[in-house]
């Protein structure tokens, strides 16, 4: 069931990008860190090859973060597995990483079409349906993504919802709840979007509200007191702090 993957107490902690401002984005290493500190929850993204292998990578090219250039779709992933992160980090497999951490929820951010028929595979090979929510800047792509697969798994409403909450009321409630219908268990949200006022109206048609990627202690701590779901942070050494102190720190696994 989708709503398997929300089943942890609130509020969820998320490592994004594996925990970024800690260890080199998306790298094994970043992932590892924050499995060690007990998270429960690691954000990625997610971009594919020219063969059709799907990576956790954020950027469209690996020039920014990577000591090899190129477009990512562009480039087999023979080719893509010999860059380095950072210089020194290994660009892990989305497979890989389900399966290296089966007590883990993965939060998906699909940066590209060609990760759409890629993922299900993906999820057929793991069977990791319960332990996956995607998430994407493109509506069309989580439409296309629900439509492909045989099984439901969490998804992120669209922007085009979250837009239509924020700004239409009860039409944008309306949308939203059909996509309910569909697998859309939450919203994920910038914190200028994340008011009062839009998550009570998350609530009331029973979306959860994660809010990405605060990295202060007075950003998570405004969030946490306005009621948001969950929490995405780069430094996740300081969630993890910050929701010890409140008593609402809840590691999956022994950290």
């Amino acid at each position: 069931m989708a709503a398997e993957y929300l089943d942890h107490p609130r509020p969820l902690a998320f490592a994004h990008r594996g925990g970024a401002g800690h260890q080199p984005e998306n790298s094994w290493r970043a992932f590892e860190y924050a499995a060690q500190l007990g998270y429960a929850y690691l954000e990625t993204d997610a971009r594919s090859t020219s063969d059709g292998k799907l990576i956790a990578f954020h950027d469209a090219e690996l020039d920014r973060v990577t000591d090899r250039a190129g477009q990512v779709s562009k480039l087999t992933w023979k080719e893509v597995s010999a860059a380095r992160v950072h210089g020194t980090e290994e660009i892990p497999l989305l497979e890989d990483l389900i399966g290296t951490f089966p007590e883990l929820r993965f939060n998906i951010d699909l940066k590209d079409e060609g990760t759409i028929a890629s993922l299900a595979t993906t999820l057929k090979r793991t069977a990791a349906w319960d332990r996956v929510c995607v998430a994407s800047f493109s509506g069309a792509r989580l439409v296309a993504v629900q439509r492909s697969l045989d099984r439901p798994i969490c998804l992120a409403v669209t922007p085009t919802a979250i837009a239509a909450m924020r700004f239409l009321g009860l039409p944008g409630q309306e949308m939203a709840r059909r996509l309910g219908a569909l697998g859309a268990r939450c919203a994920q949200v910038p914190r200028q979007i994340a008011t009062r006022g839009f998550i009570r109206r998350a609530h009331d048609i029973g979306l959860d509200v994660h809010v990405w990627t605060l990295n202060t202690r007075a950003e998570i701590e405004w969030a946490l007191d306005l009621g948001a779901d969950g929490v995405m942070t780069d430094d996740v050494v300081l969630l993890r702090d910050i929701l010890a102190e409140r008593g609402q720190w809840h590691p999956r696994v022994a950290a």
